[in-house]
């Protein structure tokens, strides 16, 4: 644990450091590594423990951006930042009250269904209340702003895992992944301890949608409530490792360069790239990434 707060503040600084020596385009390439680090290790704090498949960030990032772009113009962007959060947990714990008594297949394509719910109950409240579709963003923070709003938070979401994994509450996720029915007998209260992981994931998503929604100067919900990104959320977590904590922040950087290189140039390329990535790590990694270190480890022990 001391190791991990050790990498955690070596990282940081880097990152603090960053805006300050690197180009415009390596500090957007930052802000895309460090967007979908939050998003992947607050994921997996929460699915990789219980191992619930939720497809739901989109709507959650979603959510966050809305709530950034409606109410920036009033309050200060932190203010915004937090408002988007607490809407996302609020809508997280009504989605948990009806969708986490369900595992697997049906967890995963209901999350799925109620993400394009949400969605298109926007588009048509949008289309039919206020007339059109889409929010301009008239207050824009300042780029070096918004970067330090979504490092805090890339930096609090593994703080929080670190956190986590050593307290009561992170065990109980643990123990629901393992065998929920046992952990049930041994008293834990499996439908709050689901239903508060589920609401402090949605947090963090919403939080990294209020903070990057700003990035665009219009956003509507084609874009902020994007599938691909609650796809490659989860690609990025399950290929980097969903059960470690550095493996998703790995997975996000390699993700981010590939997006880079390929998605814009060869978008077709780019997403057999992630298509393989993901066959792979399935066939012959299914601890993700990170698992290729454990060999050495045991290697090291004899």
């Amino acid at each position: 644990m001391k190791r991990d707060w050790l990498i955690l503040i070596a990282l940081t600084g880097w990152a603090l450091a960053l805006p300050h020596y690197g180009s415009d385009f390596a500090v957007s390439l930052a802000l895309s590594c460090l967007m979908y680090a939050a998003l992947a290790s607050s994921w997996s704090l929460f699915c990789g423990a219980t191992r619930y498949l939720s497809l739901a960030t989109s709507a959650f990032f979603g959510i966050g951006a809305y709530t950034s772009a409606l109410s920036l113009e009033h309050v200060p962007f932190a203010v915004a930042i937090a408002l988007g959060a607490g809407v996302a947990a609020l809508v997280a714990l009504v989605m948990g009250a009806a969708v986490l008594h369900l595992r697997g297949t049906y967890f995963a394509v209901l999350t799925f269904g109620m993400t394009e719910l949400i969605r298109h109950a926007i588009s048509y409240w949008e289309k039919k209340v206020s007339g059109t579709v889409g929010r301009v963003l008239t207050v824009v923070p300042e780029r070096d702003t918004v970067y330090l709003a979504v490092l805090a938070l890339a930096v609090l979401a593994l703080a929080t895992a670190i956190v986590v994994r050593r307290s009561r509450f992170g065990l109980a996720l643990a123990g629901i992944g393992a065998d929920e029915q046992r952990a049930q007998t041994l008293g834990v209260d499996t439908r709050r301890v689901k239903t508060a992981g589920f609401a402090l994931t949605a947090a963090f998503a919403g939080a990294v949608g209020a903070a990057m929604s700003v990035r665009w100067t219009y956003i509507d919900p084609v874009t902020v409530f994007n599938p691909f990104i609650g796809f490659q959320t989860v690609l990025i977590a399950l290929i980097g490792g969903a059960a470690t904590l550095w493996g998703p922040v790995v997975a996000a950087l390699v993700f981010s360069l590939l997006a880079e290189t390929l998605r814009l140039q060869l978008p077709q390329l780019y997403m057999m790239a992630l298509g393989l990535l993901l066959i792979l790590c399935v066939l012959y990694l299914p601890g993700g990434l990170a698992s290729l270190r454990l060999p050495r480890r045991r290697g090291a022990a004899r």
